[in-house]
């Protein structure tokens, strides 16, 4: 399968993976300043989201496989909750290929259970997905408040990411993806990520808590922790200048 993606700028390559819901124009403020720095951005839309069609499944690792082949040289990779996630296996599974990793509000494990406290109680995705069937675009617009929640100029923030919502038209493989984040645990993988790794994460983030970047920031062998006071789960968005101020050296590092 094709993966769609807008690239702008003109540099060294920086991949963006959006997460669940959402698509590659999520990053567009952000893709436009780095392009405008010098920089080439990807925008990519994952499977079921945006303008690249569904599959039956959402297989992380081969969605990592198919960013590879589309990205064979060494590439900057930016992912962000789900996105965060599929990179994870990317960076794991074909080092050669990503130079540098900036994890933003991801995990690699979205789901609670006795060993790992970091994350949501399964029910909670669950109902998520319940709710889809009879109310797609409240349940999204609903899961956008979540992720804003906590933070100053969360109006500000959500109204941002809704008006965002179905700029890449309708997503039609919402409920594989949601499987997926049910299912992944890529606590195994972490120490196989040998690349320098950014950790951009929201103290108040109520879906990757603080303890997801923390065990990431101790487990990686090359991480640096940064954590935005007054964010949630999209400082990218509600804190922008901030959030640029931290990944804009993390990039120009490895460039």
């Amino acid at each position: 399968m094709m993966l769609h993606t807008e690239t702008l700028g003109r540099g060294p390559d920086v991949v963006f993976l959006h997460g669940w819901g959402l698509h590659g124009g999520v990053f567009s403020r952000l893709a436009r300043y780095l392009a405008d720095s010098g920089l080439t951005v990807h925008l990519v839309d994952l499977p079921g989201h945006g303008h690249t069609p569904a599959e039956a499944t959402f297989d992380i690792a081969r969605i990592a496989d198919q960013l590879a082949l589309a990205f064979p040289l060494p590439v900057q990779v930016v992912g962000w909750s789900l996105g965060g996630l599929v990179a994870q296996h990317w960076a794991a599974r074909h080092p050669d290929t990503v130079r540098s990793l900036s994890l933003v509000a991801t995990s690699p494990r979205f789901v609670r259970s006795a060993d790992w406290p970091h994350a949501q109680p399964r029910e909670a995705i669950e109902t998520v997905g319940h709710n889809l069937a009879t109310d797609f675009e409240g349940t999204l617009r609903r899961f956008l408040a979540l992720q804003t929640l906590g933070a100053p100029h969360a109006r500000q923030t959500l109204e941002a990411m809704q008006s965002l919502l179905f700029a890449h038209g309708r997503p039609q493989g919402l409920m594989p993806a949601l499987q997926a984040l049910l299912e992944a645990d890529a606590r195994a993988v972490a120490p196989e990520i040998a690349c320098p790794t950014g950790l951009f994460f929201g103290a108040r983030d109520a879906i990757t808590p603080t303890g997801a970047a923390r065990w990431l920031a101790h487990t990686l062998p090359d991480a640096r922790l940064h954590l935005f006071a007054q964010a949630s789960h999209a400082p990218f968005l509600s804190h922008e200048s901030d959030f640029i101020a931290a990944l804009a050296p993390h990039l120009d590092l490895f460039a």
